[in-house]
C-alpha cells in the first residue's frame, strides 16, 4: 500500500506571535523610525550651518586643485600644440620645395629660362653694354680732339682762301 505524506507546517519565528503583539510591535517600529526622523532633522537644523561652511571649505580646496589641474593640462596642450604646428610647417616647407624643383626641371626640359638665368643674361648683358661704352667713350674723346683741330685748320685755310 501506498500511503500519503502528511504536509507539517513549520511554524516560522516571528509568524507565531499572536496579533495583538504584531501591531504592537509594528507600532513601536514605526516610533522609533518618526523619533529618529525629528532626531534628524533637529540635528540637521542645528548643525546645517556647520555642515554648510565644511562643505564650502572643501569646495574651496577642490576649485584650487582642480584650477591647477586645468593649468597643467592647458600647458600641456599648448606645447603639443606647438609642437604639432612646426612639425607640420617643416613638412609644408619640404612639399613646397619638392614642388618647385619638380616644376623647374619641368620647365627647363621645356627650354624655359629659370628666374636665375634671366638675372644671369640680364648681368651679361650689363656687362657688354658697359664694355661698349667703354670702348665707344675711349675712341669719342680722341674724335672730339681733332675735331676742333680741323675746324681750327679748316678756318685758317678759309681765311687764306679769301
Amino acid at each position: 500500500m501506498v500511503t500519503r505524506k502528511r504536509k507539517t507546517t513549520a511554524k516560522k519565528p516571528g509568524i507565531s506571535l499572536p496579533d495583538n503583539q504584531l501591531a504592537q510591535a509594528v507600532t513601536q517600529s514605526a516610533q522609533k523610525i518618526w523619533l529618529a526622523g525629528l532626531g534628524a532633522f533637529a540635528r540637521a537644523r542645528t548643525e546645517g550651518d556647520k555642515v554648510f561652511d565644511v562643505l564650502v571649505e572643501q569646495g574651496k580646496g577642490l576649485r584650487a586643485k582642480t584650477e591647477k589641474a586645468a593649468d597643467a593640462a592647458l600647458r600641456t596642450v599648448r606645447t603639443q600644440a606647438d609642437t604639432t604646428i612646426s612639425n607640420a610647417q617643416g613638412q609644408w616647407d619640404k612639399l613646397e620645395q619638392v614642388f618647385e624643383d619638380r616644376v623647374s626641371r619641368s620647365l627647363n626640359r621645356l627650354g624655359v629660362l629659370s628666374s636665375k638665368d634671366v638675372e644671369d643674361l640680364a648681368r651679361q648683358v650689363a656687362e657688354l653694354n658697359q664694355s661698349v661704352r667703354d670702348l665707344m667713350g675711349g675712341a669719342k674723346p680722341k674724335a672730339s680732339r681733332k675735331a676742333p683741330a680741323r675746324k681750327k685748320a679748316t678756318r685758317k685755310r678759309k681765311a687764306a682762301a679769301k
